[in-house]
């Protein structure tokens, strides 16, 4: 199914039900059967959330006023696979010691985005990279660059439960530990506030957060965004309806929110 929706994102709308199946070896009707289970919708309709009219779609349709989804507490009971984050921050003299004194764990893992590189502490995950657009040195190399006096061991069995529990593979909590400088951090914050498979926008960040002209920075800050997925900066598109960027690459950014719009619907 991972190299189903890649084949579907390279190829569009215009790839057949019969195509899809016979690129992964199955019947047409088998292959619709376990695609649906596994995604939530039908092939053709998870196609049709890869369009960018779907992101316009979004905006018209499930944009989220931040302000109103916080106080109706959406942000907690709408997360896709119904994830409890729980999250801490580094303080800003930590931060600006660049990592050091501080154990990194990290390991590669499967997920439905591609591979995903994962970073995590004793307090909790503070790193998600994807490598589906990128060689793995390369998002290596972007992560560990946030941090650089870091030290980095690689022990994926230490964060396999939290990786589990992030990627829908079992139920429970994902604890988060924000590196960042505490403007990032106040962004970062807004995005978690975004229900899964709603949006919103820059302006919309910089406002919620009391900073109204700043939404220059706020794009800045949703890009160096390093827990991607968890902290939906995903979910935040320019008020035109285009996707904007994503550190990860642009098909991953569509992947996201289709994924997210198929749990949606189902």
């Amino acid at each position: 199914m991972r190299r189903a929706l890649d084949v579907i994102d390279d190829q569009g709308p215009a790839v057949s039900l019969d195509a899809l199946a016979a690129q992964m070896n199955m019947s047409p009707a088998h292959f619709q059967r376990v695609f649906s289970r596994w995604v939530g919708v039908s092939p053709k309709r998870y196609q049709q959330y890869l369009t960018l009219g779907h992101a316009k779609a979004l905006l018209q349709n499930r944009f989220t006023t931040l302000q109103t989804a916080h106080e109706a507490g959406l942000s907690g009971g709408g997360r896709l696979h119904d994830l409890f984050l729980r999250w801490e921050a580094m303080s800003p003299g930590d931060f600006a010691r660049k990592g050091d004194g501080l154990t990194i764990h990290w390991g590669w893992f499967d997920s439905p985005f591609g591979p995903a590189l994962v970073m995590g502490t004793d307090k909790g995950l503070c790193g998600i990279g994807f490598a589906s657009e990128c060689t793995e040195a390369e998002a290596m190399q972007d992560l560990q660059s946030r941090w650089p006096n870091a030290a980095y061991v690689e022990a994926p069995e230490r964060l396999a439960p939290w990786v589990r529990n992030a990627f829908g593979q079992a139920e429970g909590d994902v604890p988060l530990f924000l590196i960042g400088a505490p403007f990032q951090i106040k962004v970062w914050e807004a995005l978690m506030q975004i229900p899964s498979g709603h949006v919103t926008s820059y302006s919309e960040i910089a406002d919620f957060i009391g900073h109204p002209k700043a939404v220059r920075a706020v794009g800045t800050a949703v890009g160096r965004n390093p827990i991607s997925y968890l902290i939906p900066c995903h979910r935040a598109l320019r008020k035109s309806g285009g996707l904007g960027g994503y550190h990860w690459g642009l098909p991953v950014k569509r992947s996201m929110l289709a994924w997210e719009s198929a749990r949606v619907e189902a």
